[in-house]
């Protein structure tokens, strides 16, 4: 069993006794049972949306070789020097530009573009780009980031309703009470920590340096990286639940600002782009 795999099971299992420990000690057999069902809830939703979720929220949709030729000819020379199976390929209709890639396996994944980084990277970027999710994808990283993305996106969505759930003994009083009070401060910074440290930043370097040996050509990345940062903050994401949950699974992180900095799980840019232009180094001196 590949060690993502694992990764992935021992994050849903850790978040959902947390969850439920939480729930007890908030409010009791009340709180265990709500957050029961929390858990069973998020665990329904991993397995029917988890490989969706993403491309549902950036509004994606299937591309053929067809409809957008040069992108497909590339992914597919790409997989074939990776020898891993073509993904399917899906197009985001939004301007800010970004990549991911989603699926619990190398032979069911899915691979998406948006419409922004198209526009806004040449070939050899975008060789760059597409390079480095096919490094997730046969690392099986896509797994554990879609449970991760599944399960923060289920936290704080709870969150925005805790408010509202009459749990409390009382009526009359404008004070929320224990158990809203604690999913509002307990909650969302633990959707924050599993993206951290269930994901981890050491992936984008691994996945970085991956595609800069598939590719050839570090300096690529190395460009389309500063490009995505720069055009991320021209042509930002709204910062909706879901956008935020899955931020985790973008090339880079298209939220640079406001509450996106805290489920930032990538490297900072510039350490990315110095570690890739120190490959080139590395290599003549091999030879």
């Amino acid at each position: 069993m590949h060690v993502n795999v694992v990764r992935a099971v021992g994050l849903f299992v850790g978040a959902g006794v947390f969850v439920v420990a939480v729930g007890w000690l908030a409010a009791g057999t009340q709180g265990l049972q709500f957050a029961g069902a929390l858990v069973v809830c998020a665990g329904v939703l991993v397995y029917l949306f988890g490989e969706s979720l993403a491309l549902r929220a950036m509004r994606a949709h299937p591309v053929g070789e067809i409809e957008r030729p040069e992108l497909y000819r590339i992914v597919r020379e790409l997989a074939t020097a990776a020898r891993q199976p073509m993904p399917r390929l899906y197009l985001s209709p939004i301007r800010s530009p970004n990549a991911f890639a989603t699926g619990g396996s190398p032979r069911r994944a899915a691979l998406c573009c948006t419409t922004g980084l198209l526009r806004s990277l040449d070939e050899r970027q975008l060789r760059g780009v597409i390079a480095h999710e096919l490094a997730h994808i046969r690392a099986h990283d896509t797994l554990i980031s879609s449970v991760a993305a599944t399960l923060t996106a289920t936290i704080t969505a709870l969150t925005a309703v805790a408010l509202l759930l009459p749990l409390g003994e009382s009526e009359e009083t404008d004070v929320p009470n224990l158990l809203s009070g604690l999913m509002m401060v307990v909650l969302a910074p633990l959707a924050a920590v599993i993206v951290y440290f269930g994901v981890g930043r050491q992936r984008e370097f691994r996945a970085d340096e991956r595609a800069a040996e598939l590719t050839g050509d570090p300096e690529g990345l190395a460009d389309a990286l500063l490009r995505l940062e720069k055009d991320s903050r021209d042509f930002p994401l709204p910062q909706g639940r879901v956008l935020l949950a899955a931020a985790h699974l973008m090339t880079t992180n298209p939220f640079p600002d406001g509450l996106g900095r805290l489920f930032a799980a990538h490297p900072p840019v510039h350490e990315r782009v110095a570690r890739l232009r120190a490959l080139r180094g590395k290599w003549d001196l091999g030879h």
